[in-house]
């Protein structure tokens, strides 16, 4: 027999090949996830789960109650990030959903047990209704967990109300309603005892119950084209021994009208759990597996089969049983499917009511085996419970509430709710009429306070302007500028001259009057979400450095209700736009590793130039600009955050960032470190070698998040697949792959596998000098990372030493640098042509 080892290999090697191939497979009309308490949009896979807030109108609920989590108790998963904040109902509440396509529906509901604020929820106790069925009664979550449930929906909306018991709470992490295919479930099913076919199955409510990949791992809902997840057999064996797996996922074949990947995905046809017969033509006995069940319903089962294993049709005939029924006496594949191998094929079966709290599946050999060992054979399988005939899937008795009481509670929240409003609008009036008044008589109506950074004396800008101000007294910080002078320079904010639009607000370009320079005045929108805290910390962050890699600050302006940064102008605009979407001229490979070489200094400074470290919080592509030699600057500082101390690993902070480049880790667990910086711009390294937005939701699915895309085909060793057309051929090899695992490495889950930004630094370098010139001789050029075997040339080198050339660094062991800054000795050793 093969090693475990080498077939788990050749398992997932199959589960690669199969998904290249894996069709987009069916669109939902309906698709609806939220993520439940949360500020902000989460990715899970392909799914966009949408902050609670954007869709607070589909919820009716007496009371607001977002509540968080610590994020160490939070387990490990596919979708763990959804089970960081909760909504809790401390009332009968519903979602109602418009449906614009009637039929089956899933609906997930995420639950995770812990801590919420003031909650424990560990004791909630509720229940769940949907349309006219039951979906949870007096409901206990003991665990992270998802239920999923299938609905056949008939109205134009489909309400889910949760209702929690007397003296308790009800919750929810995140919800999922999305469109099902007709052709998924149909009224094919036959009935096990008494032998038939059953009737109805398209108008009953099913809770999954289990969904097996037989022989094969976890296939996560990202890999299914129903966002399905279908989990390893092991737990379920009755006697392991007696069981082996195979795998072929390359050979699966969908018939023409038959089962498709909707049914279910390669990765499961592809794999499956056989009889450990070893050789032996005597072997007679069954593969089970065992289920636990809740007694006193039906329940649906759809067996999965593919004949992966036989070497010629028509050799392989089995049993299959559910409990002591054989469902498929001397079960032939070949026979219904035109005796072509490997092809996707499944049944379907609804149980009688079953009075145990178990359910047994078994296969087993057929004495109509015609040669070699006997076998059997199993793909995949999937339960579910159906409902019983008061419209429950519960043991327990709960009665639906009715809509109209629901109604009468809306209206009567809805009522209070504009109540409470027009009061509050009538107070705010009034309040800013007496405001505008007393303000009027002091002589100023500023909104938005002037401030003084470090609070020193102001001195006169020296031009005919009196009114403008340096920020303090004795420093360099740069200019508060008159309003009349920032008109003047941006043609009384000409919208032609608009060179930029931000969360902040719009960027013009500018000449001021007294010496003609131009710069880039942005201007705050008052009704963005960025406010004086973002204006505040930009000026005070950018008077602190001066780097010729972050962009410069000339000055500012907080008169007349505004808020204007004065930066210097930067003539190429952003590296975004030179990458997609705006038309300008492509750039050469050199240009963009010099590009991300500069980027990299200018937050390797931010990171290691200052008492304390400074993290960006907003690295992308947008934020980094061109001036006219094409020279990266990184700019936008309105989100940036000191470092921790010295004695400490991180800062604790509300999760900032811009969608797509957002670090994982900092989003669960809200602590920042500078590693935060090096994911961003590890996506922002994959953005300029594909040329393509961050999130693209136009795309197929499996290509809609850059990050996730481009890692699966870095994983592969075919990065070159995905490269922007204009450089197919123009990138050498090397270069290529010491790009792609640099960005790789800054993609790590965990901060603490990131590189450093000067390691980030090191590497790009590295990658550009291996596009300009091949390094001959060296034994480490193929390896992963290019510092640490340089240290005994960093332990001794001399700054004042010009000597040393490029031949020292060919002839070094070149690895990895552990946490060694390493930027200014980088330009010694390398040819100055790279530069």
């Amino acid at each position: 027999m093969m090693g475990c080892g080498v077939y788990e290999s050749l398992v997932w090697v199959s589960i690669i090949l199969s998904l290249l191939c894996l069709c987009s497979g069916f669109s939902p009309a309906d698709k609806y996830f939220i993520d439940c308490g949360s500020p902000v949009n989460t990715t899970v896979g392909d799914r966009v789960f949408v902050a609670d807030s954007f869709v607070s109108n589909l919820l009716s609920t007496p009371e607001n109650i977002l509540e968080n989590t610590s994020p160490n108790s939070i387990p490990s998963s596919e979708g763990s990030r959804l089970y960081q904040t909760a909504r809790i109902f401390s009332g009968v509440s519903s979602y109602t959903f418009p449906i614009s396509q009637r039929g089956r529906h899933w609906i997930r509901l995420y639950f995770f047990p812990s801590v919420y604020g003031n909650y424990n929820l560990r004791s909630g106790n509720f229940s769940v209704s949907a349309q006219n069925y039951v979906l949870l009664s007096n409901f206990i979550p003991s665990d992270a967990s998802v239920k999923e449930f299938s609905i056949n929906v008939t109205s134009n909306s489909l309400v889910i109300t949760f209702t929690p018991s007397i003296n308790s709470v009800a919750f929810l992490n995140a919800l999922e309603v999305v469109s099902v295919p007709d052709t998924l479930v149909t009224d094919d099913a036959a009935l096990v005892s008494p032998s038939g076919k059953f009737q109805g199955l398209l108008t009953q409510a099913l809770e999954t119950v289990a969904r097996v990949n037989m022989g094969g791992p976890t296939v996560v809902s990202g890999n299914d084209t129903l966002s399905r997840t279908w989990v390893p057999d092991q737990t379920f064996l009755v006697q392991r021994n007696l069981a082996t797996n195979a795998s072929n996922i390359g050979a699966v074949k969908y018939p023409k009208g038959g089962a498709t990947a909707d049914i279910a995905p390669p990765s499961v046809y592809g794999t499956c759990t056989e009889m450990n017969s070893q050789g032996d033509p005597n072997s007679i006995f069954n593969v089970s597996w065992e289920f636990k069940v809740d007694p006193g319903f039906q329940y649906f089962v759809r067996f999965h089969f593919c004949d992966i294993v036989s070497a010629s049709p028509n050799q392989l005939y089995f049993n299959v049983y559910i409990d002591s029924w054989n469902v498929a006496p001397n079960f032939d594949l070949s026979s219904l499917t035109l005796s072509i191998l490997a092809t996707a094929y499944y049944m379907d079966f609804v149980t009688a009511a079953n009075a145990k709290s178990t359910l047994r599946i078994s296969i087993g050999p057929s004495s109509l085996s015609s040669s070699g060992s006997p076998n059997a054979i199993l793909n995949g399988l999937e339960i579910m419970k159906m409902n019983n005939s008061r419209g429950s899937l519960s043991g327990v008795d709960f009665v639906v509430p009715p809509h109209s009481t629901t109604k009468k509670n809306v209206g009567m929240i809805v009522g209070l709710s504009i109540g409470v409003f027009v009061a509050v609008v009538l107070a705010a009036i009034l309040f800013l009429m007496c405001r505008r008044r007393k303000l009027a008589r002091l002589g100023h109506s500023k909104t938005w306070v002037p401030f003084s950074i470090n609070g020193g004396t102001s001195l006169t800008m020296g031009s005919k302007y009196s009114s403008g101000t340096t920020l303090s007294g004795g420093s360099d910080l740069g200019y508060r500028f008159p309003f009349a002078a920032v008109t003047e320079a941006t043609n009384n904010f000409d919208e032609s001259w608009v060179i930029g639009i931000g969360g902040f607000g719009k960027v013009y370009k500018g000449v001021l009057n007294n010496d003609g320079t131009k710069v880039a005045a942005k201007r705050g929108n008052p009704r963005s979400q960025q406010g004086l805290a973002e204006f505040r910390t930009e000026i005070e962050m950018l008077s602190q450095f001066r780097h010729r890699h972050l962009v410069s600050l000339i000055g500012y302006c907080d008169e007349k209700n505004e808020m204007i940064l004065i930066y210097e102008y930067m003539e190429n605009g952003t590296l975004k736009g030179h990458l997609y979407g705006s038309g300008q001229p492509s750039l050469s490979w050199k240009e963009r590793l010099e590009i991300c070489i500069g980027s990299a200094r200018g937050l390797h400074y931010l990171h290691t130039g200052y008492s304390k470290a400074v993290i960006h919080r907003d690295v992308k592509s947008a934020n980094i600009l061109l001036d006219e030699n094409l020279m990266a600057k990184v700019a936008d500082f309105g989100l940036s955050k000191t470092g921790p101390e010295i004695d400490q690993t991180h800062v604790s902070t509300a999760v900032k960032g811009s969608f797509g480049y957002l670090d994982p880790e900092y989003f669960r667990r809200q602590q920042l470190t500078e590693k935060s910086d090096v994911y961003s711009f590890g996506v922002v390294l994959f953005e300029v070698l594909c040329a393509r937005p961050v999130i693209d939701p136009s795309l197929p699915r499996e290509m809609v998040n850059l990050a996730e895309w481009a890692m699966k085909w870095q994983m592969r060793g075919q990065l070159d697949q995905i490269i922007d057309s204009t450089l197919v051929g123009k990138i050498k090899p090397d270069s290529l792959r010491k790009f792609g695992e640099t960005a790789e490495k800054c993609l790590a889950e965990f901060g603490v596998d990131r590189p450093s930004m000067g390691d980030v630094l090191w590497n790009l370098e590295y990658a550009l000098q291996l596009q300009e010139a091949v390094l001959h001789n060296d034994p480490e050029e193929n390896s992963a990372n290019v510092i640490g075997a340089l240290s005994p040339l960093i332990n001794n080198f001399n700054p004042v030493d010009t000597t040393a050339s490029a031949a020292q660094f060919e002839a070094s062991n070149v690895d990895d640098l552990s946490g060694v800054s390493m930027s200014r000795v980088f330009s010694q050793l390398v040819k100055s042509e790279g530069r």
